[in-house]
């Protein structure tokens, strides 16, 4: 199977919680699934502008991105955090390579259109194709791609990206069989609640009616454009609960799957499960 996990920027922050995420990454690549992982940083890229006195501007929610911030970014996702991430889960046994949007144009984005202005954000980006057979060559050489969210611009300038909507459009270009966001929280909470599953359907209503909000606002509106683009399932589960999720036996056999009910976090499906929907259990 083609899989795309999300690795949470705040889970980097642990480096215990790296080498126990690592080595179920490694574990699952090594039963020759194609696994491309995709990672944010942007609290260490925020800590990173304070130390280096630049600062940080925002519309409506979204960092405005200079060149001087643009040159933070690529620095601290594209070099610290992906190689200490590629170099973690290469421990593990599975050799990986960290790349960059630079390495063969891996990864192309355009400007990010914000209140009706491309470039309004300056060097933020959306992903706009993926050299899939740059990546096939690396899952044919049986490495592990590490990929830092950031997009090659046809005036060759690097653009940061959101990373949650970088990994649903990876699994959208790669065609992905699954798409996992391991994330520092449970799931998506209603209230204090863990939703075992829900469908493109819902996430609509859990967003109007603020059940969720912040960053799971982005990551469901992503998963959703990844469902919609053919993608079977996508996963939100916290990096603590991340064994079952990542588990090669779950995806040994499409037909018989760990049931959703005994997984950990929300399973996001195109369509309401046959089981049941919005299925909560206790956090």
């Amino acid at each position: 199977m083609r899989i795309v996990i999300k690795f949470a920027g705040a889970l980097l922050e642990d480096a215990a919680t790296v080498r126990a995420l690592a080595q179920q990454i490694a574990a699952l690549a090594r039963h020759k699934h194609e696994i491309l992982v995709v990672h944010g940083g942007g609290r260490i890229f925020t800590n990173t502008l304070k130390r280096l006195g630049i600062e940080s501007r925002f519309i409506n929610g979204l960092r405005v991105t200079d060149k001087e911030t643009r040159d933070a970014a690529v620095m601290v996702f594209a070099g610290l955090l992906n190689k200490q991430l590629s170099a973690a889960i290469s421990a593990e046994g599975q050799p990986s390579i960290g790349i960059c949007a630079a390495d063969s144009a891996c990864f192309s984005a355009s400007p990010l259109v914000h209140n009706d202005v491309e470039g309004s954000l300056g060097y933020v980006g959306y992903l706009t194709s993926v050299n899939v057979r740059f990546l096939e060559s690396l899952w044919r050489a049986k490495l592990l791609p590490v990929a830092a969210c950031l997009g090659l611009g046809t005036d060759n300038e690097l653009y940061n990206i959101n990373a949650d909507h970088m990994a649903a459009a990876c699994a959208e270009f790669i065609e992905a069989d699954h798409l996992i966001y391991l994330t520092d929280v449970a799931g998506v909470l209603d209230g204090e609640k863990v939703l075992s599953a829900i469908s493109c359907e819902e996430v609509d209503r859990l967003i109007h009616s603020r059940v969720v909000s912040g960053g799971m606002i982005l990551k469901l509106e992503a998963a959703k454009r990844a469902l919609q683009a053919g993608v079977s399932e996508v996963h939100i589960v916290g990096g603590n609960s991340a064994a079952a999720a990542l588990s090669p036996s779950r995806f040994a056999n499409p037909q018989t799957k760990t049931a959703f009910s005994e997984l950990p976090g929300t399973r996001v499906l195109r369509a309401p499960s046959s089981a049941g929907q919005s299925v909560s259990v206790a956090v």
